[in-house]
């Protein structure tokens, strides 16, 4: 009893319900590895009942948490006072001071605790309250609004992984530039509203790189291998042999480029980094002009420690290799006087990788003012990872923050019985509440920064992720709790100042009570077709499209999943039985996979969205996305692979070596890679997409 008192204190599960009718029991060497991660020592009887009295001793001395979040109300309502105001004793007095540095406001909670509300603006504030009985407490007070911002009531537009689409101009890869060409072309022609992409997180250097976008360096700072060199300003100004050296590597981009589109051609990451590092250090030598020059020290100083960081892991790692727990002990603390000292030696290289970050947040700055300009009325819809690889830049950088030798998955379900482990480190729910929260706000307001909307993958983690002790099984791990109504009024401030909707991935396994906290914020779900069933009616037939959620994206597939044209054709089933993933006999998958795709296409037939009956696969695509407009859905994505018929997923879960996953440019049915501007003249393509104009 003392250990699971002990671990309810610091939000560690000690069991765990994967169905309404079974409860799994956590072992207790799992609750005394998570708790040690959390600070806490569980080892013996003895531990537990020492921490347990210190944690309960804690709480009942502690006058607030480390954060209170007050929630603002719609207009014309009375705020709601948060419970940890309204327990305070009588008489306590409280302080705001705001983050602004302006006049500390005082409020009662005896008379009036919403004047708390009422009189602080939204904002991340100091609270100080003071006790009749002589306790004291300041802490942060994060006032948000009641809602993160709305998109319009419908849009539509296109869901792709920036790296696979490739342009003529781009060098082996899809870049920014090829964004900015797509929401230009996309809303001024298709009257698309939004583009969403992948996440554009910057990577772990290796050879090779992980390919992944989910398993990033940093989550705070783009990758510069999304850059369009020539877009660079200082491309210009190149001359004598570094302009002969520029236009050779431009040459080699032309030749990958040739080859990545090509037959059974992948994008090479790696190759593609090889020709732009040398042509960018070409570019920072170029001298800013004064405009330039100012507006670099403005991002610069915007930035502050965070770029610093970013900018010494990257120079550290160009000399002692892409691991930080294999670096000289000295340098794996960032704020030890040895990562100083070469900080200073290396300080070329420093400034050099915060130029790149500039660059890049300069062109992604530019993408979102194409879509703006275009009309769209979301605009580029940024992807933010779940978390960040145990040996990169934000791992390095924030150490404190994260749990050393714990990993973020998923625990065993009906898809995977052995479970998940992701390899990310996650975050220390106390170190972020101690924090105020200054690691995730500092996150949420650099990928806002150049976004129309945010889309959050695996959403749920703003409530709990599944830990893995390392060197332990998935099945092993158990979840931890964070504050989520601290982690969404965050979200909800960051939104708001951006002006940008939010978007959460709730796919799976989703706790009861978080759709509905989420849909009270205003973050959109997901909603993808193939899942979208009556799941307590007989037979668990489609969902009818009125009755699906209003608040979400609605989409056929993701990137996770096959395109529509695979599901529809059972190529799918095929590709999994070459690769040995099926757990059951090719013939009783296939029967299983054709009923389900057959009573999808009967229903649409049946509702006059595919009047000529099955048969014509562009025509049951079609009526795939006549469906999604029957629903109410706020926003409709549109998996641009489907628009050419493309049959491969860009990412086949459950695979490594096995399948080229990231790897994969945008094809057409035959398999032959398709550029953008092949995309904006296809047939095919523009079939499609007026069945979503207005």
């Amino acid at each position: 009893m003392g250990l699971a008192r002990l671990a309810a204190l610091h939000g560690v599960a000690t069991s765990y319900a994967p169905s309404p009718d079974v409860t799994v029991q956590v072992p207790d060497d799992t609750v005394v590895a998570v708790l040690a991660a959390l600070g806490v020592d569980a080892s013996t009887p003895a531990a537990v009942t020492d921490a347990l009295t210190r944690a309960e001793a804690t709480a009942a001395e502690r006058l607030l948490p480390p954060t209170v979040v007050l929630w603002s109300a719609p207009e014309g309502e009375r705020p709601e006072v948060p419970a940890a105001l309204a327990g305070l004793p009588p008489g306590t007095t409280l302080q705001v001071e705001p983050e602004d540095g302006g006049t500390p406001l005082p409020a009662d909670p005896a008379t009036d605790p919403a004047a708390v509300v009422t009189g602080a603006p939204l904002g991340v504030h100091r609270l100080t309250a003071r006790a009749p009985d002589g306790r004291t407490a300041t802490v942060t007070l994060v006032v948000a609004p009641h809602q993160v911002p709305q998109p319009p009531p419908r849009t539509h537009g296109f869901l792709v992984q920036l790296y696979s689409l490739l342009s003529e101009r781009s060098w082996g890869m899809g870049d920014l530039g090829d964004l900015a060409e797509l929401a230009a072309w996309s809303g001024r022609h298709l009257g698309a509203g939004f583009v969403q992409i992948n996440p554009l997180h910057a990577a772990v250097p290796g050879d090779p790189t992980d390919p992944s976008p989910y398993r990033p360096s940093s989550r705070r700072f783009p990758d510069p291998v999304h850059l369009r060199i020539e877009a660079v300003p200082e491309y210009a100004y190149v001359r004598g042999a570094d302009r002969e050296q520029l236009d050779a590597l431009g040459e080699k981009a032309a030749a990958l480029r040739a080859s990545v589109l090509g037959e059974d051609a992948l994008i090479d990451r790696d190759a593609v980094w090889a020709l732009k590092l040398p042509a960018l250090e070409i570019l920072a030598a170029v001298p800013l002009g004064p405009g330039r020059r100012a507006e670099y020290a403005d991002f610069l100083a915007a930035q502050e420690q965070a770029l610093e960081d970013h900018a010494t892991w990257y120079a550290l790692a160009e000399a002692h290799g892409p691991q930080w727990h294999d670096w000289p002990a000295g340098l794996r603390d960032p704020r030890s006087p040895e990562t100083a000292r070469a900080r200073r030696d290396l300080s070329d290289r420093v400034d050099f990788h915060r130029r790149l970050a500039w660059l890049t947040d300069r062109q992604l700055a530019a993408a979102s003012g194409a879509a703006r300009d275009a009309g769209m009325a979301v605009g580029i819809v940024h992807d933010l990872a779940v978390g960040v690889h145990p040996g990169g830049a934000d791992a390095w950088a924030q150490q404190d923050a994260f749990a050393a030798g714990m990993s973020v998955g998923a625990p065993p379900d009906a898809f995977n019985a052995l479970g998940q482990d992701w390899g990310l480190p996650p975050w220390r729910p106390d170190v972020l509440a101690a924090s105020g929260y200054a690691p995730y706000r500092g996150l949420l307001k650099g990928l806002l920064r150049n976004a129309g909307a945010l889309r959050i993958d695996h959403v749920m983690g703003l409530f709990r992720l599944w830990w893995v002790p390392q060197g332990e099984q998935p099945t092993q791990g158990t979840y931890v709790r964070y504050d989520a109504e601290a982690m969404l009024a965050v979200l909800a401030l960051e939104a708001h100042r951006a002006g940008a909707p939010v978007v959460g991935e709730d796919l799976g396994t989703v706790e009861p009570g978080v759709r509905e906290a989420l849909e009270r914020r205003g973050v959109l779900g997901t909603s993808v077709l193939w899942f979208e069933r009556d799941w307590e009616g007989p037979g668990q037939p489609p969902l009818p499209p009125e009755t699906w959620r209003e608040d979400c994206v609605a989409t056929a597939t993701t990137h996770d999943l096959p395109s529509t044209a695979a599901r529809l054709t059972g190529e799918h089933v095929e590709l999994r039985h070459r690769l040995g993933l099926l757990t059951r006999p090719l013939a009783q998958e296939q029967a299983e996979d054709r009923a389900e795709v057959g009573e999808w296409l009967t229903y649409l037939e049946r509702l006059g969205l595919l009047p000529g009956g099955p048969g014509d696969e562009e025509e049951e695509i079609r009526a795939v996305y006549r469906f999604l407009l029957r629903t109410p859905a706020r926003m409709v994505g549109v998996w641009l692979p489907d628009a050419v018929g493309d049959r491969r997923p860009q990412n086949l879960p459950g695979t490594w070596d096995q399948y080229p996953n990231w790897r994969l440019p945008v094809a057409d049915a035959t398999g032959r890679p398709t550029t953008l501007e092949e995309l904006a003249a296809s047939p095919r393509l523009h079939r499609l997409m007026d069945v979503l104009r207005p």
